[in-house]
């Protein structure tokens, strides 16, 4: 192999990883994009110089790196954190009946800032009038079920 057709090969492996990687939807936690940068950077280095060591040297470095230090970096910022929802957020919540609720009508109950449309959860004959305080057991649509 000749200086400049080693260092092709990189740039080509790197491109290869990098579209794999975006191909699969990011199936790899974007290590092949981070290692086929590395790979293709090599190689591009080598190519300039026209030294297809340098450019094995320096995608091998850039890689290593990545792996030891940029990793858990890269992966900590891609982390999602499930942020609660809503319907997460009322489930066991205290609830301030604001339209008397019964089993045949369905009334109104404010959760915080919220106004929801409520009725009795299924083994609770109800009815709850204005002023009470109930307990949302679930979510049904937009109908809460509540308790007392």
């Amino acid at each position: 192999m000749g200086g400049w057709s080693g260092s092709w090969i990189l740039v080509i492996l790197g491109s290869i990883a990098i579209l794999i990687e975006i191909a699969l939807g990011g199936f790899a936690g974007f290590d092949l994009v981070l290692v086929g940068s590395a790979l293709v950077l090599g190689g591009a280095l080598g190519l300039f110089l026209g030294n297809t060591l340098i450019g094995f040297v320096s995608a091998a470095i850039l890689a290593v790196l990545y792996v030891l230090v940029g990793r858990r970096w890269v992966r900590a910022r891609m982390r999602t954190h499930k942020v609660p929802s809503n319907v997460d957020a009322v489930i066991g919540a205290e609830a301030l009946v604001t339209q008397r609720v019964s089993r045949h009508e369905p009334g109104q109950v404010r959760v915080k800032d919220e106004v929801w449309r409520a009725v009795p959860a299924h083994d609770v004959q109800g009815p709850f009038e204005p002023g009470s305080v109930v307990h949302v057991e679930s979510v049904e649509g937009v109908t809460l079920r509540v308790r007392s």
